[in-house]
């Protein structure tokens, strides 16, 4: 049994298709873990540029609500978010794939600066560079906000939940994790009370205009017979 395996396996790693669309994600995540500075947020704006807006392996929506699952899971977000789009480009493979390009570059830039530390804090240059970098993390970060907030539902409660989160977020040293959660609950409470309320009223309004036409019917049947 093991064999028939083994050799299936090789043939589907080996498909010419399968194993380009693999490389592809190993280098578009390389260059996104190589070139972005700020964490995982900030890398948000540029994998769906790269994934959503490129090379159209996934829509806006799924984007986002990858990047939600992301979110809302143990471990970094970006790790995260290239592990779920490569595995839905390319399966347990591509996902492989895609989260070792996206870690490769830290796990060599971190172990350069390990060991020469000293001689990167004491060069101005360096220094002068990362303060540069940080004034465009501002901007990666708000145009993940940006990428998130356009295929967002947008009505009263989803709006008043972002805006109620930003606030306690700059006001408050709340774990992120509790206003997660808080989303969730709310958004479980109100879509499912709402689409219930809706659903009746559809059901409601439908009967109505039935009886209406009934009525309609046997006004008109009365009418023929006068």
């Amino acid at each position: 049994m093991a064999a028939p395996f083994h050799f299936a396996y090789l043939r589907w790693i080996m498909n010419k298709n399968r194993a380009s669309e693999c490389l592809k994600l190993f280098w578009v995540f390389f260059k996104i873990g190589l070139f972005t500075f700020g964490g995982g947020l900030a890398m948000i704006s540029l994998i769906s540029r790269e994934v959503a807006e490129s090379r159209k392996w996934l829509t806006e929506k799924e984007m986002g609500d990858i990047v939600i699952i992301a979110e809302s899971t143990p471990g970094p977000i970006a790790v995260n978010t290239a592990t779920y789009v490569g595995y839905k480009v390319g399966g347990v493979f591509g996902s492989v794939m895609a989260t070792l390009g996206v870690v490769l570059p830290s796990l060599v830039i971190i172990t350069l600066i390990y060991f020469f530390f000293e001689a990167f804090k004491a060069n101005r240059w360096f220094g002068a560079a990362f303060r540069g970098i940080r004034a465009a993390v501002i901007v990666l970060l708000f145009g993940a906000f940006v990428k998130l907030f356009r295929p967002m539902e947008k009505n009263a409660v989803t709006l008043s939940v972002a805006a109620a989160v930003f606030l306690v977020m700059l006001f408050t040293n709340i774990d992120s994790v509790y206003l997660i959660i808080a989303g969730g609950v709310l958004g479980i409470l109100y879509f499912t009370l709402f689409a219930a309320r809706l659903k009746k009223k559809k059901t409601g309004s439908g009967e109505e205009t039935g009886d209406n036409a009934s009525e309609t019917h046997e006004n008109g049947e009365g009418e023929g017979k006068a």
